[in-house]
């Protein structure tokens, strides 16, 4: 995983620029055939980075110029009321107060906040990532929460997690991550504590039979 990258992951959705110009500033080619856009990385034992260690990640894009997700199974003590109350941009405060955690997305950019949401009457300052999924950093969408208009589910996060060509492909290779598809009621509905192991249980995995050894599950 990148910890100090610097690229954009979305531009606010209120101007032109699109995820996919973000991915491509980077002209750089890889041997990365088989996309992992709309999958979880479930982290394995032998990772012991504290920014991952037994995360869950939601990627939303990964090609040839690299991977992008959020974390989706690291609260942080933080409410989503907390956040709209500290943002200088934000001139809105929901009663009653949303008690809903704030996530850590990942080591970039911490300073500011993204909602992967459920599809909204108004997504058009949202990106689409799957039929049932949508992510925004615009204000328009974090102002909505708490309102009639806000999305029926979503996830507030701080940051994001960014790979650098092939970094993704080396590290599942080592064994540092297991991959499933998305299923979005791990993000939505799945309680927080069980998110890494029902995420494994899906693949058939008994978390307590995990080695720390590298090699293939």
């Amino acid at each position: 995983m990148t910890k100090h990258n610097t690229k954009t992951p979305f531009a606010d959705s209120d101007s032109n620029t699109s995820t996919s110009d973000v991915l491509s500033s980077k002209n750089t080619n890889s041997n990365n055939t088989c996309s992992l856009k709309n999958h979880f990385l479930i982290a394995m034992p032998s990772l012991t980075d504290p920014y991952f260690k037994q995360s869950v990640v939601y990627l939303c894009e990964h090609d040839e110029h690299g991977a992008m997700g959020f974390i989706v199974n690291y609260p942080v003590k933080l409410t989503v009321q907390e956040l709209l109350e500290n943002a200088e941009s934000i001139n809105h405060e929901p009663t009653p107060p949303i008690e809903k955690s704030v996530f850590l997305g990942g080591p970039l950019d911490m300073d500011r906040g993204f909602v992967l949401h459920s599809p909204m009457g108004d997504s058009s300052h949202s990106t689409l990532l799957n039929e049932q999924l949508m992510m925004s950093n615009s204000n328009a969408v974090l102002s909505s929460l708490g309102t009639a208009e806000e999305p029926e589910n979503y996830m507030v996060t701080l940051g994001y997690s960014s790979w650098d060509p092939g970094q993704l492909e080396d590290e599942i290779n080592q064994n540092q991550w297991l991959t499933i598809d998305c299923e979005t009621d791990t993000i939505f509905k799945t309680p927080v504590d069980k998110r890494w192991s029902a995420s494994l249980h899906r693949l058939g995995v008994d978390p307590l039979q995990l080695s720390n050894e590298i090699g293939h599950a």
